[in-house]
């Protein structure tokens, strides 16, 4: 229900820019809860999660994603990695570069 309701308004947000929300999801089943793609083509990847517990694991999984799209010749990888969290008290960048966002900090 919370990832729900984050990629409700990631696409409302989105949409007010011209940009377009998807999912993501390859050939070896490795998934991103939500993908931004702005007009000029530029992406930006969010995994969502409800706890600050599962910070860690998230941000795991989109570095290893962005990394194996870095890798591809014909890959574009995301220009921001983010994880939403439901139970986050501010929104930082960790030392891996990957934002952290509480859900409240997100607004027009």
């Amino acid at each position: 229900m919370f990832e729900a309701l984050c990629e409700r308004d990631l696409k409302i947000y989105a949409e007010s820019f011209g940009a377009s929300l998807y999912h993501y999801q390859d050939y070896r089943n490795q998934e991103i809860d939500a993908v931004i793609e702005l007009p000029e083509g530029n992406w930006c990847a969010f995994e969502i999660k409800l706890g600050a517990n599962q910070i860690d694991t998230a941000a795991a999984n989109l570095l290893t994603i962005k990394k194996q799209i870095e890798e591809d010749p014909k890959g574009k990888p995301p220009a921001v990695l983010c994880v939403i969290c439901g139970m986050s008290n501010a929104a930082y960048r960790r030392q891996d570069g990957v934002f952290v966002v509480p859900i409240s900090a997100l607004k027009n």
